[in-house]
């Protein structure tokens, strides 16, 4: 089991940049492919980015590639979520997931696919 714990949220004018961190607790850190995802007001819960248990493949929802960047450092039992250019549009609450998957290292975009969930930490962007 893992305990998941974001920070890094907060108001950014659009065109800023935010750095988000997720923590994880356990020593079996390695073997979680990791993922951020993102609920707006009124909306589901959509996927933004996922990384890859140890080789760095990474994966993006389309609508922020070129801007965010997903990265993690097992050694540190955390996820980042670097966004820049932020837009209005990015404004949700964030949540960090992980997945238990020692038979799968790839990146994966499904919701279902994860067994454990941040709190969230809200971004918000202002036009």
């Amino acid at each position: 089991q893992v305990q998941l714990v974001e920070s890094g949220g907060g108001l950014v004018r659009a065109g800023g940049s935010l750095r988000l961190s997720c923590a994880a607790s356990g020593r079996t850190f390695s073997w979680y492919r990791m993922g951020w995802f993102r609920q707006a007001p009124g909306k589901e819960r959509e996927f933004v980015a996922a990384i890859s248990r140890s080789d760095g493949i990474t994966y993006y929802t389309d609508s922020v590639k070129g801007r965010f960047t997903i990265s993690r450092d097992n050694a540190k039992n955390s996820v980042y979520l670097q966004m820049n250019s932020l837009k209005p549009e990015d404004t949700a609450v964030y949540y960090c997931a992980a997945d238990w998957s020692p038979d799968s290292s790839r990146p994966t975009p499904i919701i279902g696919d994860y067994d454990y969930w941040g709190q969230g930490t809200q971004v918000t962007v202002s036009s």
